[in-house]
């Protein structure tokens, strides 16, 4: 089955789909993807490193679970499945953090991020099982530490997280605990 990726036009609206194999070149168009920050009942944040077989920054710590919702999909339904598939935890009050949030990076390589890409945070009780094509390790963290890493080492980090806790503030990144 092959797994398609909505693309956008220049006011963010639908525009078309493509290959998720094929999105992702050092051409990349602007398509629809999510990021997902899960906390625990510890107040703690769930951060992954990406699985070296992936083909945009890999072996790079990030949030805790990034995708695109299918053609036809709510995001809150992407965020759902891919929490399960990624790093198999069922996840619950599954909210809006940032709304709107769009960027465009490259990496070493040359491949391009091009995302609008909604925040959004969960909650989960469950022990991560993360899928070693995703995940190739995961951290829980204080909201606190996480913030002072990314501001003394952004370069640990992928661009799109230190990004978004730009705009997501401590202040709510402190309320998911």
């Amino acid at each position: 089955m092959i797994e398609e990726v909505v693309l956008l036009d220049v006011k963010n609206q639908p525009a078309g789909t493509m290959d998720k194999a094929l999105v992702h070149t050092a051409q990349t168009p602007l398509h629809l993807a999510f990021s997902c920050y899960i906390h625990n009942n510890r107040g703690e944040i769930l951060l992954t490193r990406r699985a070296l077989s992936k083909v945009a920054w890999p072996g790079v710590w990030t949030n805790s679970v990034c995708g695109h919702p299918l053609p036809g999909e709510s995001l809150q339904s992407a965020v759902y499945r891919r929490c399960q598939y990624e790093i198999g935890l069922s996840v619950e009050k599954i909210t809006s953090l940032v709304g709107e949030f769009q960027y465009r990076a490259t990496d070493a390589s040359g491949i391009v991020e091009n995302e609008f890409c909604p925040i959004f945070a969960a909650f989960s009780r469950q022990t991560p099982a993360p899928r070693d094509t995703e995940v190739m390790d995961y951290q829980w963290v204080k909201p606190d530490d996480l913030l002072s890493s990314v501001r003394t080492t952004p370069w640990a980090f992928s661009p799109w997280m230190v990004l978004q806790l730009g705009q997501v503030t401590e202040k709510k990144l402190s309320l998911l605990g």
